[in-house]
């Protein structure tokens, strides 16, 4: 089908037909639903009237890309979404020349727009190629949005932002007003009439200056575009994302406006499965369910590490006041929802906003409170300055619970949280543990509300792996926990879930090895390691992190140090790559760290 010359009917027909197998597909495999289904007609409207193999099509997290992919050549491909050598559930430039850049995390995609528009101009194709960015709601909470709106109505480059605004249906008789307002304010005869009249007041003075805007204003009042205006950025909408014709028209006036255009397109999220229709925020990212029942296809009756964490948490506040806490726009995703919603005045979501999180819980421990700033591994990397300047610095008791610590999966290289060791432990004033089960987890927090310095704990997505180890003792500062001695010459070093992993690979080597829970990687319990290297001078670490700065180098700074010469370390953390999507366990087997696969390395290494 050739989208360029189809017909009204056949692209709302094809929109229907897109709907049908991205429903059919993340049913199967899981992904990002509401958002994608709600923009599946400006993503029809982008390709109709723009080139995404010549015009940069930049998604701004680009889990809402999934009609772009079908409408790229993917189709065949689609039903391999988010599985492992399958299709990302992210834009992914070797996967298509149509994707212009990697995404996953929010509110770059402005900044990328404003430097491929800088490109653009600089080669001197502005009449052959524009950049197209779509950008939802969500994604406008982050101030590095701003802070690329800012040079762009600066330097006036042409590029088209796509607003998908999904947090209200559209009102229908403001609809249709505002539709016939922004199809005036892009057309040809309203901008040649707003140059000639800014041409014609100045010959008039400041008086016809500030009359000639405030008429201009009271028309704009109409929209929410005043601020894009004052910005420099002229301003469309809203107009209704679901109206093909309509937004044809208005990306097409856009497009020959040859300067930055903001396009606010309402959308309502889930559209086309009225079970997702809505603010229904468990629709916004999915595992396997039934498309009839709309009921979870995921049979697991492990408790989950972000259940543990939220259980633990809410018992804590319930015994101290002072504990007060925030997290960026993933209050359900890291358990942070039922304290929201019962203590509203102490636990704060505060949007797409991680360096304002980690900086705002700063000054909260400074006023005498206890902050638990909870944020997925991944997405602290947004604050790494914030937590050097603003809280270590300073030496604050701010507590970074980091949730998905770890493979997380289908997410993929974008979600891996794999790196918070490495970056972390380089802080001075950081302290860094792990639980490895649900009661070692009640301890750590016990453990972390009394400390009164900065500190960091990990925890994985899904459950602990389960193990038959003695019983986690309390949690004291820069002490493991030996969990079972053996005479041989081979020491299992595990950190958080990574001693778990110990415990399986031990049991595999008919447990003739002794197992240590590191707990502390900074600092490290340096006399029990003093102890273990007296003992056993085989070492093989086990860790759900980056190799490269991660537990074993912490372990082999310490035999450094101290001089320690005749102990071996292997540690079986990540080597040094981005670490693809799929299935975790099949991603884990990749990568050579199932237990099995470990347990026949050990045996090799130590033969």
């Amino acid at each position: 089908m050739n989208i360029k010359t189809s017909t009204i009917k056949e692209l709302e027909n094809l929109c229907k037909e897109i709907r049908e197998e991205i429903l059919r597909v993340v049913s199967k495999n899981g992904g990002h639903l509401s958002s994608t289904l709600g923009a599946t007609e400006l993503i029809v409207a982008m390709h109709k009237v723009f080139d995404s193999k010549k015009d940069p099509f930049i998604f701004d997290v680009s889990h809402q890309s999934y009609a772009h992919k079908l409408l790229t050549g993917r189709w065949k491909e689609f039903d391999t979404l988010r599985q492992f050598n399958g299709l990302s559930g992210y834009t992914k430039p070797s996967e298509s020349e149509h994707d212009y850049f990697v995404a996953g995390h929010s509110s770059t995609s402005i900044s990328l727009g404003v430097g491929a528009a800088k490109a653009i101009a600089l080669k001197g194709e502005q009449n052959e190629r524009v950049p197209v960015v779509m950008i939802g709601d969500g994604s406008m909470t982050a101030g590095m949005v701003y802070e690329a709106l800012n040079e762009l109505g600066d330097r006036k480059y042409p590029m088209i932002i796509i607003l998908n605004d999904n947090e209200m249906s559209i009102s229908k008789p403001i609809g249709a007003l505002s539709r016939m307002l922004s199809s005036a304010m892009a057309s040809p005869f309203y901008q040649n009439f707003k140059k000639h009249t800014e041409n014609f007041v100045d010959n008039f003075g400041e008086s016809a200056h500030y009359i000639a805007k405030r008429m201009e204003e009271s028309l704009k009042l109409i929209t929410p575009g005043i601020m894009f205006e004052e910005m420099g950025i002229d301003y469309i909408g809203p107009i209704d994302g679901h109206n093909l014709p309509s937004l044809i028209e208005i990306l097409q006036k856009a497009k020959e406006l040859k300067k930055p255009v903001i396009v606010h397109a309402q959308t309502i999220k889930g559209k086309g499965y009225e079970k997702a229709e809505g603010q229904e925020e468990k629709w916004h990212g999915v595992g396997p369910f039934d498309i009839d029942s709309g009921n979870s296809s995921n049979k697991s009756t492990l408790k989950s590490a972000t259940k543990i964490y939220a259980e633990a948490l809410l018992h804590l506040c319930e015994e101290n006041e002072k504990i007060v806490g925030a997290t960026a726009a993933m209050p359900s995703g890291t358990g942070l929802s039922e304290l929201i919603q019962k203590y509203p005045n102490r636990f704060w979501d505060v949007a797409i906003a991680e360096q304002h999180a980690v900086t705002s819980m700063a000054a909260l421990a400074k006023e005498g409170f206890k902050p638990f700033c909870t944020i997925y591994s991944t997405f602290l990397q947004r604050g790494y300055d914030q937590i050097i300047h603003d809280t270590c610095l300073m030496d604050l008791p701010v507590v970074f619970a980091l949730d998905r610590a770890g493979i997380v999966g289908e997410d993929g290289e974008t979600h891996q949280g794999v790196f918070d060791i490495s970056f972390l432990r380089a802080i001075p004033n950081m302290t860094l543990f792990a639980p490895r089960d649900e009661k070692s987890f009640h301890q750590a927090l016990a453990f972390a509300a009394s400390y009164q310095h900065t500190c960091s704990l990990r925890y994985p997505r899904g459950s602990f792996i389960e193990t038959d180890l003695p019983e986690s003792q309390p949690f004291e500062l820069a002490k493991s926990q030996l969990l079972r001695s053996n005479s041989s010459d081979i020491l299992f070093i595990g950190y958080g879930n990574g001693v778990g992993r110990a415990y399986q690979t031990a049991e595999l080597l008919n447990d003739e090895v002794s197992i240590l829970d590191l707990r502390f990687v900074k600092p490290l319990d340096n006399e029990m390691l003093r102890e273990m290297a007296a003992k056993h001078k085989k070492w093989f670490v086990f860790s759900d992190s980056a190799k490269m700065g991660g537990v074993g180098s912490a372990i082999l700074e310490f035999l450094s140090k101290e001089k320690i010469l005749d102990v071996e370390v292997v540690s079986f953390e990540y080597e040094d790559n981005f670490i693809t999507h799929g299935n975790t366990k099949q991603v884990e087997e990749s990568l050579g760290l199932l237990p099995l696969q470990l347990a026949k390395k050990v045996m090799e290494l130590v033969e």
